[in-house]
């Protein structure tokens, strides 16, 4: 099979050709932008897997040429094989060939910059370890008492009124207020910080001006824990042994803060939504037959925060899916089409509950390390706002919610509610207390739900976790090798695969029963 990819981007497609319709470019392949990738992406999934199968050709800004990945079991090959498909945007052929330009509209995602994300092989261990290390040392009780008392001060500035706009009053501001505080710098949350983490990544006018605030802000962090260090997140990386630059520092805290911001603001929208506009969920839900962890997780399936990850670029010639994917070609990381592969999920209305082989937080060696800070930070939210008002209802119809979309995301506008006005809660005044831990309990991120009984996949990574996890036994880090994964073994014909579990359920709990210890109460 020859590449599809034979037009000059940007080139007009010839008179009275179909390809004049919005929704496809030149060569007739299909825009991943656009009216139509914005308001049906998975009408526009479905297309592209019934076209071309499990990897398609598609259009960027500016009819740039990608390919992106729809398969499950493709993409967690994508993910893992860093030695076919590497992360170093520099490799990209459009941009050594001058195709796309410095100020492309994608430029802000795709620019290399001195970051783990951007890098393979020892360079990516040397800066990732930092982070995971960083992390490790975070009081995650500590935290989730905070989760709590921050989410019941949002409640409070609206509980009094009888109505909400639940994304711009809650979902938005809530993981930015915990982020500064694990960050170190509490006193830096505000209204500006918000937006211009918002807009930094819409490729808007003010984007860059965005950008160059929190690059401002974070600056300045790194500047005062380098004179004087404190039990934080930032002072953790400059003092590592990995020995990051200030620069280095500076990057990593706007790539955490900018990814965990982002998708822990889109996950709270999109489970409250699911809450309020389907009533077999929220009676699951309300009636104790579902915990709010599942409802998150339920929701990493349905509505993943990142529909899309760009990129991944491939070192050589190489065929992924049936198609000749060429040096230098760019690569998407499918996760809301992959969530809906009908191989490994034929019914789309089938709980998901106890399965946590969704690519939510993608996969690999750059599997999103701070995955369960975000869970934390949805779980105690979300609780704490239903437990405050137990009553909400949707404020209009639900045809007249609107979400705005790019490549990587589709972000609810306004979810606004009503409900019974109540009154404020007294929240304590003690400051943050400290962030540090002395020593990490086995399984203590975890928020979890009683396990569901799940066929044990078949091939020989069954019951492998990351080192991450928790609970896993800690291993010391090493290259990731250079080797391709292995292949899975094949299902049996009509058979529905039941792809691997990241980690192991934790023990059941009685959710009821310690919620309120567990949250801080």
């Amino acid at each position: 099979m020859t590449t599809p990819f034979h037009h000059e981007p940007g080139a007009a497609p010839p008179p009275q050709c179909p390809a004049h319709n919005l929704g496809t470019g030149p060569g007739g392949l299909r825009r991943l932008y656009g009216p139509e990738a914005e308001n049906d992406p998975a009408g526009l999934y479905d297309k592209l897997r019934a076209e071309h199968g499990t990897v398609a050709p598609v259009l960027l800004h500016g009819d740039v040429p990608a390919w992106l990945v729809l398969g499950h079991s493709e993409n967690l090959h994508l993910t893992r094989t860093p030695s076919q498909f590497s992360r170093d945007s520099r490799r990209w052929r459009a941009l050594q060939d001058g195709s796309v330009a410095p100020d492309h509209p994608l430029a802000p995602i795709f620019t290399w910059q001195p970051v783990c994300v951007f890098a393979d092989g020892a360079k990516h261990e040397r800066q990732r370890g930092a982070v995971t290390d960083s992390m490790e040392r975070i009081d995650t009780r500590g935290v989730r008492r905070h989760i709590n008392r921050f989410s019941n001060r949002l409640v409070n500035d609206f509980s009094e009124k009888g109505s909400a706009d639940l994304v711009g009053q809650f979902a938005e501001h809530l993981p930015m207020m915990v982020m500064c505080a694990i960050f170190g710098m509490p006193e830096e949350y505000d209204e500006r910080l918000v937006q211009a983490a918002r807009d930094m990544t819409r490729g808007t006018e003010t984007a860059v001006a965005s950008n160059a605030h929190i690059v401002g802000v974070l600056t300045r962090l790194v500047e005062r824990r380098r004179a004087e260090p404190a039990p934080d997140f930032a002072s953790w990386l400059v003092e590592h042994p990995a020995t990051m630059t200030d620069i280095e520092v500076v990057e990593h805290l706007r790539l955490i803060l900018i990814a965990a911001y982002e998708s822990t603001a889109n996950l709270i929208a999109n489970v409250l939504r699911m809450v309020l506009t389907d009533p077999r969920f929220r009676a699951r839900l309300s009636g104790g037959h579902m915990t709010v962890p599942e409802a998150v997780e339920q929701t990493l399936w349905d509505e993943p925060p990142f529909t899309a990850v760009f990129g991944r670029w491939a070192v050589g010639d190489t065929e992924l899916g049936g198609q000749q994917i060429k040096a230098g070609d760019a690569l998407l990381v499918g996760i809301a089409p992959a969530n809906t592969d009908p191989t490994v999920r034929p019914d789309l209305t089938a709980n998901m509950e106890g399965n946590r082989a969704h690519l939510a937080f993608s996969g690999g060696p750059h599997e999103c390390p701070g995955q369960d800070i975000g869970r934390a930070i949805a779980d105690v939210g979300v609780d704490a706002l239903l437990m405050r008002l137990p009553d909400l209802e949707l404020g209009v119809q639900e045809s007249e919610l609107r979400w705005v979309g790019n490549i990587m995301s589709r972000h609810l506008v306004e979810l606004p509610v009503k409900f019974a006005p109540s009154p404020q809660q007294k929240l304590d005044s003690d400051p943050l207390s400290v962030m540090a831990r002395a020593t990490r309990p086995a399984g203590d991120w975890e928020i979890s739900s009683p396990a569901r009984p799940v066929p044990e996949p078949a091939h020989s990574l069954a019951g492998m976790q990351p080192a991450h996890a928790p609970g896993a036994t800690p291993q010391p880090r090493q290259v990731p090798s250079e080797a391709p994964a292995p292949a899975p073994a094949e299902p049996a014909s009509g058979t529905a695969v039941v792809p691997q579990q990241r980690r192991p359920a934790a023990p059941a709990r009685l959710w009821q029963a310690v919620s309120r210890w567990w949250n801080g109460y």
